[in-house]
């Protein structure tokens, strides 16, 4: 069963920086597209930064200062963990951030959310001014 964990959320002053963790089990590591997302309170889920096939898509409020990394710790077990290493932050950047996973996603939709079926419970990262 596919099982992802995350880690990391924290609350920090603007232009700090966090590294959030999404640890991750039974995925196949050949076929592994993988996302994070956010909800801000009385926002949607949004997309922040995906990856997929080696390519790496970034939502734009996020680029230059987020970088989405993958590492894997098993190959055989599906194992392994994504990261999120946000820089310059902004109190814009709060929310819950939340990772997802499929085996496959197509490229236009590496940011949506209904193209992951699996997700993980969230972290908190509150930034303030």
């Amino acid at each position: 069963q596919v099982r992802l964990a995350e880690s990391g959320g924290a609350s920090v002053q603007a232009r700090g920086s966090l590294k959030l963790s999404c640890a991750f089990s039974q995925l196949s590591l050949k076929r592994l597209y993988m996302a994070w997302f956010r909800q801000a309170p009385g926002k949607e889920r949004e997309g922040v930064a995906g990856f997929g096939k080696g390519e790496i898509t970034y939502a734009d409020a996020v680029k230059g200062r987020f970088a989405i990394s993958v590492e894997a710790s098993d190959v055989d077990a599906g194992n392994g963990t994504l990261y999120l290493e946000m820089n310059n932050l902004e109190p814009e950047d709060s929310g819950i951030y939340y990772c997802a996973a499929d085996s496959w996603v197509g490229a236009s939709a590496r940011l949506k959310v209904h193209a992951y079926p699996w997700w993980g419970q969230g972290t908190q990262v509150i930034v303030s001014s």
